[in-house]
């Protein structure tokens, strides 16, 4: 079974940097059509603006997708530049220190807006794209598509001071398995990528304020090193691709092993 992304169409959210980025880059190099989406316009021009104008398979939308209307948007732009959508990574995602005490400042109801509901929102219209193409080319055998969330390991240790992004990223967890079951007689996998000791954006961020919690999360981590976000990438293709054909509402854990020690001081990034 091949790990090609040749001829798929993927949009891939939260793509003007960090692993978001990674992701859509892979995918591109991997012979996808790719749709860079996010909500920071300037960025995302300055990624793909020369791009866009003379590679085929590149295209870029900005938009806040909280908003129903430019989900809309961001699926009708990826149809008339593709023709289709057979992929979804919901990359889009943000992470806060919080205070748990705190109902001003516990940050759960932003972080599970941001980084499930719209998720969720996102993968209801573009399932619903994938199965209406589907059955318009009379397709009846294979797989139709593949959503891929993006969660972490915050969702299963206790941090009081990640209170908000725990709980949205266990909420993306358990989306995970939900729409995995929903879908699958759809023939539309669902599956989400828990990562941990990985390069993200707002671990480089972190990183420039306290460039100390990098051998912190370093020895925190049985691998002993920060991944850099190409590995959530190298995932996320096998997740995409027909190698994955019969995985569905799993959550595939990149974190150098860190799970399995009890390092719950450590940064959860």
């Amino acid at each position: 079974m091949s790990f090609a992304l040749t001829g798929k169409t993927a949009i891939v959210t939260g793509s003007a940097a960090g692993i978001g980025r990674a992701i859509a880059r892979h995918f591109l190099d991997k012979g996808a059509n790719v749709m860079f989406a996010d909500i920071d316009d300037d960025r995302l021009c300055d990624e793909c603006a020369e791009e866009a104008r003379t590679e085929g398979a590149l295209r870029y939308f900005a938009g806040d997708l909280r908003q129903k209307l430019t989900i809309a948007n961001l699926l009708s732009a990826t149809i008339d530049a593709f023709d289709r959508v057979d992929v979804l990574v919901n990359a889009s995602r943000q992470f806060r220190i919080s205070d748990p005490l705190n109902p001003e400042e516990d940050a759960v109801e932003p972080l599970l807006q941001q980084n499930m509901i719209t998720s969720l929102r996102l993968a209801q219209a573009t399932a619903k794209r994938m199965i209406a193409q589907a059955e318009k080319a009379g397709q009846t055998e294979g797989s139709v598509g593949s959503i891929i969330n993006l969660s972490s390991i915050a969702s299963t240790r206790t941090q009081a001071e990640l209170l908000g992004y725990s709980v949205s990223c266990a909420a993306v967890d358990q989306m995970t398995r939900s729409l995995a079951v929903a879908l699958a007689p759809k023939r539309i996998r669902v599956n989400a990528i828990s990562f941990g000791s990985v390069m993200s954006a707002s671990l480089q961020s972190a990183l420039k304020d306290n460039p100390d919690i990098r051998d912190e999360i370093a020895r925190g981590t049985p691998m002993e090193r920060i991944a850099p976000a190409e590995v959530v990438a190298e995932t996320a293709q096998y997740l995409a691709s027909d190698a994955a054909s019969f995985v569905t509402g799993q959550i595939i854990t990149v974190d150098g092993g860190r799970g399995l020690i009890d390092a719950v001081t450590v940064p959860a990034y």
